[in-house]
């Protein structure tokens, strides 16, 4: 299992109106492609107007197929459409487990 961290900059301002399109059309088809979100977020120290969004995949292989998936579909693609104009850069970054979960102990 790992995490990809993907992260959006926006246009100074555009953080309102992204969130507001990405919950009226964007979360719903991704999370039915991509699976649940772990979350996304703002950030309110250091550099702002970026989202940062977390995923989770099994394998590079699911993570590929189900990012393939998104990029086809034709509702993803319209929300795209909707929110261009108010990015500036996307950066993305997979995070591997450092170590095993522990398990419990009665």
């Amino acid at each position: 299992m790992f995490v990809e961290q993907r992260i959006y900059s926006l246009v100074p301002g555009g953080t309102a109106e992204y969130i507001q399109v990405y919950e009226a059309c964007g979360r719903a088809v991704q999370e039915r492609i991509l699976g649940p979100m772990l979350g996304y977020y703002t950030r309110d120290i250091g550099e702002l107007n970026q989202l940062v969004y977390f995923w989770q995949f099994t394998s590079m292989d699911e993570r590929t197929r189900r990012r393939n998936a998104l990029m086809a579909d034709a509702e993803f693609k319209v929300f795209r459409s909707k929110i261009r104009h108010l990015v500036v850069r996307q950066e993305n970054t997979l995070l591997v487990p450092a170590s095993a979960p522990q398990k419990e102990t009665p």
